[in-house]
């Protein structure tokens, strides 16, 4: 019965510990594909001369975090 107990509280602990780090992992990526890797991706855009692609890109972000700002 205390084994019981044991295994259904270590799954508790541990399932809101995975919980946790998947949402840690989540906010990480989002963080990253911000700040490194959109702005290279713009620049690689530009520097291939793909301004007609990359201005629009541009501005649907800015759009887009301005209006999340509003929020």
């Amino acid at each position: 019965m205390l084994s019981l107990l044991f295994v259904i509280l270590m799954i508790a602990v541990f399932g809101k510990m995975i919980g946790f780090a998947i949402r840690a992992t989540w906010g990480l990526s989002k963080v990253i594909v911000t700040l490194v890797l959109l702005p290279l991706f713009l620049i690689g855009l530009v520097l291939r001369g793909l301004l007609s692609i990359a201005f629009p890109v541009l501005m649907i972000v800015g759009v887009i975090v301005l209006l999340k700002l509003c929020d």
